[in-house]
Order: structure tokens, then C-alpha cells, then sequence
């Protein structure tokens, strides 16, 4: 599916259910925004990422839902808590970690006045990292049998076979959330975390058979 058909929908399909994924979506947005509070702890919001990934997988479960049935209720997070939460700890550890490795390598070569092409690089490798990372969670919990090492190379497959649409896509989405943090502050107010999950569960997943809809 091409990203601008694949954020159509998760539009649709956002308008249709918001009151349904408001609650988890504000809890992720919560523990996300006191990782921003205890970022001067590095321990501390790294912690705080950790916890995240279980509530991600809730969510995720739900995008995931909804775009293989078409139909969405509460009950239906709860379930993906259930299932996914140890999926959701080691992918938010791993998310963690890299976020580290991140931050600290933007502020080991910021500190030199020749190093701004590092920085830069450094930031738009994060940025790639960061789409791949929302495709393996997309798949891990579509597909919770098989190993995370098996998702992660046809989440890297997917990438590779289609990197320019992912690409558009990833960029699209951050923008999207970018403009949701400038208008509200917290991101889970404007659902913009959901609906990045919904668009890349679109963009992702086989198209479901009509009478999966039903």
C-alpha cells in the first residue's frame, strides 16, 4: 500500500474509533512525557522507556486489530497487554538503548565545531532507526510466534524492498507527531501516536480479504 493511501486510511479509520484509543494512547503519552521530565536522569528515563513497551504493544495490538477486522473496542488493548507485554519490554529496551547511544553520540560530536556533519548524520541515522523500529513493532505483535529475530529482518526486507515509500512514510508520520507535540504539547492529546501506528499497520500488512470485514 503507498504511504498516502496508507495515512488516508488510518484517518478513516482514526475518526471512526478515537474514543476507543484515547485511554491507552494517553497512558503511552503519560509515560512518554515523564521519560521527557526524567531525561536528566539517564537511568531514570531509561527506565521509564522500558515500562513504555508494554503499553506500545497494547497499542499496537489495537492498530493492528483494527486494520485486520475493522472493528475495534477497549477490551481489545486490555487483550494486547495481555499477550504482548514481555514482547513489549524487550522492544523497549532494545528502542531504549538506542535512543541512548543516540543521544550521547549527538553530544560527544556536537562537542567539537568540526563534528556539525557527524551530528547531522548521526540524527538521520536515528531517524532511519527510528522507521525500522516502528516496523518491527508493527510486525512483532502482528506476528507474536514468530522470533523478534525473524521480524526484524523481514521488518529490514520490507525496508529494503520499498525504501523510498517507507521512507516518504516515516518522514510523514514524524512530522505529523512533530505538529502534534507543537499544537498540544503532549501528543497523546492529539492521538498522533495511534494514528502513526495505524498508517504504518496499513502501509505494512497484507490488505485484509473483504470478508475479513464482515
Amino acid at each position: 500500500m503507498r504511504p498516502g493511501e496508507a495515512m488516508r486510511l488510518a484517518l478513516r479509520d482514526l475518526y471512526a474509533n478515537s474514543w476507543r484509543l484515547v485511554p491507552v494512547n494517553a497512558a503511552l503519552g503519560a509515560v512518554l512525557l515523564a521519560v521527557g521530565v526524567a531525561a536528566v536522569s539517564v537511568r531514570g528515563a531509561l527506565v521509564l522507556v522500558i515500562l513504555a513497551g508494554p503499553i506500545a504493544a497494547a497499542l499496537v495490538h489495537s492498530a493492528v486489530t483494527l486494520v485486520r477486522t475493522g472493528n475495534l473496542a477497549l477490551v481489545d488493548a486490555l487483550e494486547g497487554l495481555r499477550l504482548h507485554w514481555r514482547r513489549g519490554l524487550a522492544l523497549g529496551a532494545a528502542g531504549a538503548a538506542l535512543g541512548v547511544l543516540g543521544v550521547l553520540a549527538v553530544r560527544f560530536y556536537r562537542g567539537s565545531p568540526y563534528a556539525w556533519p557527524l551530528v547531522f548524520l548521526t540524527v538521520y541515522l536515528l531517524v532511519l532507526l527510528g522507521i525500522y523500529q516502528v516496523l518491527v513493532w508493527t510486525l512483532a505483535i502482528a506476528e507474536p510466534d514468530r522470533p523478534l529475530r525473524a521480524v526484524a529482518g523481514e521488518a529490514a526486507a520490507l525496508g529494503a524492498a520499498r525504501p523510498g515509500s517507507t521512507l516518504l512514510l516515516g518522514l510523514a508520520l514524524l512530522l505529523v507527531n512533530l505538529a502534534g507535540v507543537a499544537a498540544a504539547l503532549m501528543p497523546f492529546l492529539t492521538l498522533t501516536v495511534a494514528y502513526s501506528f495505524i498508517a504504518v499497520a496499513h502501509f505494512a500488512l497484507p490488505r485484509p480479504m473483504p470478508e475479513e470485514h464482515a
